[in-house]
């Protein structure tokens, strides 16, 4: 005769909501939660249960019915899971534990066996097994409980999946009348659905229990909203689970010994769902509150490490090791660099950097390929004699991406292009970069998407926060790439033509050696520069001066620069440089001159290299050309339609060339052109260095108006 089950959860119970601590609504189940308080009554004992759990899961994985093959289908884990499984279980401290718990398991095991199988109640059962287990905390108790049903339903499930093949296991099974079950496994599989869906449910909750109470309480304490919240729900939770090995301890055990008599009723798989969808209810609000807690360990460990992190850069090395570690990647399980200039390349050790200086580049994936190709270039220069002192350093790219977007297939190739092109070191996946560090590089190094260079020296320590603008200025000439080469630097300088133009076209310092006069001139407007390369052929040739003429275009050369470029040598109205990436170099090298020498001077001196810097950025903010014609220490510049006029007057100031020289006689007569009425614009990226709160207008010398300009140029 087929034993009847017992009605496991009352209508009344199944009434509950967990958008708040209380998860019951009723006096009974308030009253029945007092009953269960009653009985804990813990001795102090502390126990890690978590080896233990592991190895509960290790045998409700293991134990998934796979003669219900849609069951075995989605719960079945891959080996490989369930090996790591048993690494985590039998772990140094999981023996001298299981001596322990060893025996209120066992116990606790007989008790379920003993009541599932008589019938009882199931609440009087769980009031019956929180009496045995009075002595365990909370998260004690539920665990042991689970480890006892996963002795029975571990023992059933072997059985059942060993006695096709195992002479031993056949006959147990025979004993069991498990074939005759099994062979109705259709019939049985929405109770096999919904005790699998109740034991997930189980399972899940339990690993909750378990991790609240192994939080860090260094980061956390009891006081804290959602760690008060979810202890208050603890004991619901343990009750709900543990009453729920027991709903399903009977439903194992019912099918033990019924063979062809037992018959599965669709009450009795109602119950299991029912159950499963209350106990993942409470799952789903621990959760809440669980996930509510790491975000606030999180958030203080983020702290302590940032602070970990500034205190390390305020303290003296003996060598930079320390600091390499910090900012690229701390752990020793992998390495992580990839040294671009091996080949192939390979994997190296930070190691590579000690005892040496190292330049920080950091920037994101939408580094421009100009930069890239300059930077490339120059760290090539400075290898082409890898004994001289000025060859002394090493590059590390440190790749910033949002962690808050995913990252893509697409992110994925756009790195290894970026990172396959640099012949320097480089982190060998964004990832290795700590948040932290991403924070301080944002927060103290001031990094916002444009590109940084943060150099430390042989010892770690920071001598400059952006060598970037005197890389982009003197190249490896600028080593150490210290604030004080810099500054020294500077002191050296004048303004002259071969500070203005570099090394952008090599025939330059050639035309200045032959003692040439030269113009560089530049704008968008076509016709303007027919006009103004016709009339300053013309007056070079009536003044009788070798001329040499150089089109240097916008700071930011696109279709329409490229299209006068080609023009202007199809017409051979000037020379022109061969890449507009030296055009764009050109222009930001003059701001990066701007943002550098401008951290040297002090605020309202009358500096003339800032000064005729500015002039050179305002003519590239306006709408007009512009020219500058230079010979020796002397310079005339001007913008488009006043240099035009000027050259047109030429028969009015011709005679003033043998007495002052062309460009001072051409400098005498744009004077004469200067009228009060001006509109100067300064366009400078916002995010490539410190903003002066004082700006002076480079015509008039009156304070600017500050503004932020964003602008988008397209054609």
């Amino acid at each position: 005769m087929a034993m009847s089950t017992t009605a496991i959860v009352p209508s009344k119970i199944l009434r509950s909501r967990v958008n708040g601590r209380h998860i019951f609504t009723t006096s009974d189940d308030n009253a029945m939660m007092k009953q269960i308080m009653a009985t804990h009554s813990p001795d102090g004992s502390e126990f890690d249960v978590k080896p233990l759990l592991h190895v509960v899961e290790d045998i409700l994985h293991r134990a998934t019915p796979t003669t219900v093959p849609s069951v075995a289908d989605e719960t079945q884990e891959t080996q490989a899971q369930l090996d790591l499984l048993d690494e985590k279980a039998l772990h140094s401290g999981f023996i001298d534990m299981l001596k322990h718990l060893a025996d209120p398991i066992n116990k606790i095991s007989r008790e379920i066996s003993w009541k599932c199988s008589g019938g009882s109640d199931a609440h009087a059962t769980t009031v019956a097994l929180f009496n045995t287990l009075s002595g365990y905390s909370w998260d004690a108790k539920v665990v042991i409980a689970l480890a006892a049903f996963a002795v029975n339903y571990g023992e059933f499930w072997l059985v059942a999946q060993l006695y096709p093949t195992d002479p031993l296991a056949k006959s147990v099974a025979l004993l069991k009348q498990l074939p005759d079950i099994l062979e109705r496994s259709d019939s049985l599989k929405p109770k096999f659905d919904a005790l699998t869906t109740l034991i997930k449910a189980v399972l899940d909750v339990t690993k909750c229990i378990v991790e609240l109470k192994e939080l860090p309480t260094h980061y956390i304490t009891d006081d804290f909203p959602a760690m008060a919240t979810a202890m208050g729900l603890v004991p619901t939770a343990v009750y709900w689970t543990i009453r729920s090995i027991v709903a399903c301890a009977s439903q194992v055990m019912n099918l033990v010994g019924m063979g062809h008599e037992y018959i599965a009723s669709t009450t009795e798989a109602w119950e299991l769902s029912s159950l499963a969808h209350k106990v993942s209810n409470i799952y789903s609000h621990l959760q809440n509150q669980l996930d509510l807690c790491h975000q606030h360990i999180d958030e203080k460990r983020h702290i302590e490490a940032y602070m970990t992190l500034v205190r390390l850069f305020e303290t003296p090395h003996i060598d930079g090791s320390k600091i390499h570690r910090a900012i690229i990647y701390a752990k020793d399980d992998q390495l992580p660099l990839l040294d671009g200039g091996a080949n192939p390349k390979r994997r190296v050790s930070i190691d590579v950097l000690r005892r040496k200086i190292v330049l920080l580049f950091i920037c994101d994936l939408d580094l421009s390929h100009e930069e890239l190709d300059i930077l490339d270039q120059m760290y090539t220069e400075a290898r082409q004699q890898p004994t001289r002192i000025e060859s002394q350093y090493e590059i590390v790219w440190l790749p910033v991406v949002d962690r808050s977007t995913p990252w893509t297939e697409a992110k994925q190739k756009k790195f290894e292009s970026m990172q396959a092109s640099m012949k320097w070191y480089s982190v060998y996946h964004p990832s290795l970069l700590d948040p932290v560090v991403i924070k301080y590089i944002k927060e103290v190094w001031q990094f916002n998407k444009k590109p940084l260079l943060v150099v430390l020296d042989t010892t770690g320590r920071v001598v400059n926060t952006n060598a970037l603008h005197m890389m982009w200025i003197w190249g490896y000439l600028g080593f150490p790439f210290t604030t004080t080469k810099e500054e020294a630097l500077w002191k050296e300088e004048t303004w002259r033509l071969e500070l203005l133009v570099d090394s952008i076209e090599p025939m330059i310092f050639n035309w200045i050696a032959d003692g040439k006069y030269i113009c560089l001139y530049g704008g968008e407007d076509v016709e303007w520069i027919r006009r103004f390369t016709t009339a300053m052929n013309t007056v070079a040739k009536a003044a009788q001066i070798q001329l040499e003429m150089l089109y240097l275009g916008k700071s930011n050369p696109k279709e329409k620069v490229r299209k006068n470029t080609t023009i202007i040598e199809n017409e051979k109205l000037s020379h022109v440089l061969p890449d507009q990436t030296l055009i764009w170099f050109f222009w930001v090298r003059l701001e990066s001159m701007w943002h550098s020498k401008s951290q040297y001077t002090r605020s309202g001196e009358n500096d003339t290299i800032v000064h005729e810097i500015m002039s050179m950025l305002s003519f590239d903010g306006s709408d007009q050309g512009w020219a500058v014609i230079s010979r020796g220490a002397d310079m005339a510049k001007a913008k488009g339609d006043t240099i035009l006029k000027s050259l047109t007057q030429f028969e009015q100031w011709r005679d003033l060339v043998g007495e002052l020289g062309f460009v001072g006689a051409l400098n005498e007569n744009l004077r004469t052109l200067h009228t009060p009425h001006h509109c100067n614009r300064l366009i400078l990226p916002g995010a490539t260095g410190r903003i002066p709160d004082r700006v002076v207008c480079a015509e008039c010398g009156r304070p600017m108006e500050k503004f932020i300009m964003y602008r988008c140029c397209t054609d």
